[in-house]
């Protein structure tokens, strides 16, 4: 049985480290389809299993979180970001340092 997009997104977020952080553009196009990004919005927004899938440490290209993080909102965001230890700078996760160096090529 094949996977849904969903389940293939879900699949790539629990990889990302604690500690690190990977766009919406970098899940999508690990999940099987680079123009997903959107739909990694979506899945993340539905996530089932927080406890398991750490939709938190998805942000956008330029490090700026989610003001619609479905937990709590961009404040609960950052707090769940900076106890695993993700820098910022005015306001965006640092993203040469903390983003998650897994690519598809």
């Amino acid at each position: 049985m094949e996977q849904s997009a969903f389940e293939k997104i879900y699949e790539v977020v629990k990889q990302i480290p604690r500690g690190k952080v990977a766009t919406y553009g970098q899940v999508a196009a690990l999940a099987g389809n680079k123009r997903w990004a959107r739909v990694v919005g979506y899945a993340l927004h539905a996530n089932p299993d927080p406890g398991q899938i750490p939709c938190h440490r998805v942000v956008n290209r330029e490090g700026r979180v989610s003001e619609a993080f479905a937990f709590g909102g961009g404040n609960r965001q950052v707090e769940l970001l900076q106890a695993e230890g993700v820098t910022f700078v005015n306001g965006y996760v640092d993203m040469e340092q903390c983003q998650w160096r897994r690519w598809v090529y």
